[in-house]
């Protein structure tokens, strides 16, 4: 599970050496939020995607 998890982080957080905070960033801090408030997995998944999606059209 802990490699899982490390692959994950590594796989949105990185551009290959270099650390990366782009829309990606922001849709998992978006789900990290949803995770503490107990939302559904469903609408977790959701507000990630928005907020990913927006950030994205706003050009980050």
């Amino acid at each position: 599970m802990a490699l899982l998890a490390a692959l994950t982080a590594q796989q949105t957080f990185s551009d290959g050496h270099h650390l990366m905070l782009d829309a990606k960033a922001a849709g998992v801090a978006a789900a990290a939020v949803a995770l503490v408030l107990r939302a559904p997995f469903l609408l977790v998944v959701g507000v990630a995607v928005a907020v990913t999606a927006g950030v994205r059209a706003l050009g980050g």
